[in-house]
């Protein structure tokens, strides 16, 4: 499966799970994506690597290590159903940082930690932590559960506001921390609509780059390969595959259009129905996520719901 990626000119391999470092082999399927020209990524829980995981973790030359947190102290431990996870993925952190493996932090935003966000920041600066991924909840798997659990529309408006203002703080008195927000792409044209009102000098290369960004890859840009070989639009896609590696490359599933949702989701504009459909900002969102349309409408080219755009921001 390696070789064909790496044939199929794919620039990034995530090792994700349930929890990577349970795989013996992950430090040789790391070293052998890199020697195949693969950067290679790893998304953990942060609670096994001591010392030694993170010296392994530098020798088969992974690029990045993002750790998940889901609050401070109490809020992630309640959340991880451990006493102890918090405290023990910040020493993972520490282990990578000092082994000289860039390092960050990954939290998705919800009702149970909302309250924990301001303070997170101070961690990043606290701990020295050069890089945090702030996620908006997608309804899928257990996330589809929980749905009850995501932010209200003015909340995620509010979350980010916090997420903007705490990184240009950072920015201001030259922290070096990089900061994103993930999986709702309505950020993109809030943070354009922010720049054009407080340095709309630079909004042309604002605009230019959210361009290149795309807004959401799903079926395009990113794949998602399960623990069985299945192949899915994306990790929220478990429900629905493509085929599986084990019967034919990734490289042939990716590419095969015969299936309406792939065909779907690689030219999706002229699908996209109600507000989507009409968004202003449609080329630099690419209709945000669509299967969060399914789990709400049972539609997969609706509106996405967690879309807290006002209909005069987007000119519906």
């Amino acid at each position: 499966m390696i070789d064909d990626l790496a044939a199929f000119g794919a620039p990034v391999l995530l090792f994700s799970g349930g929890e990577p470092l349970l795989r013996d082999d992950l430090y040789e399927l790391g070293a052998y994506a890199v020697e195949r020209g693969l950067r290679t990524v790893i998304s953990t829980n942060g609670t096994l690597i001591d010392r030694r995981a993170a010296e392994r973790i530098r020798e088969a030359r992974f690029s990045y290590v993002g750790i998940s947190l889901d609050g401070l102290r109490d809020t992630n431990d309640r959340f991880r159903g451990q006493a102890g996870a918090f405290d023990a993925a910040l020493e993972g952190m520490r282990h990578c940082s000092e082994a000289g493996v860039r390092v960050g932090l990954r939290l998705t935003l919800n009702r149970h930690n909302y309250a924990d966000l301001a303070a997170i920041f101070d961690l990043l600066e606290e701990e020295r932590i050069k890089r945090a991924c702030f996620y908006h909840l997608v309804y899928a798997g257990r996330g589809k559960r929980i749905q009850s659990d995501d932010l209200t529309l003015a909340e995620s408006r509010t979350a980010v506001d916090l997420i903007f203002d705490r990184t240009l703080d950072l920015h201001a008195r030259g922290v070096d921390c990089e900061i994103l927000t993930v999986d709702n792409h309505a950020d993109g044209p809030y943070l354009l609509r922010r720049v054009e009102r407080s340095q709309p000098e630079r909004a042309a290369e604002v605009l230019q780059l959210l361009h290149w960004n795309g807004g959401n890859a799903s079926g395009v840009g990113i794949a998602d390969i399960d623990h069985l070989g299945y192949v899915h639009a994306d990790q929220f896609w478990q429900h629905y595959a493509f085929g599986n590696v084990r019967e034919r490359p990734f490289s042939q599933i990716w590419l095969d259009t015969s299936d309406p949702l792939m065909a779907g989701l690689k030219n999706r504009k002229p699908l996209l129905q109600g507000r989507c459909a009409r968004c202003r900002y449609l080329d630099i969102c690419n209709g945000n996520f669509r299967v969060r349309a399914e789990a709400v409408y049972g539609n997969v080219w609706a509106a996405d719901p967690a879309c807290y755009l006002t209909d005069e921001e987007i000119a519906v």
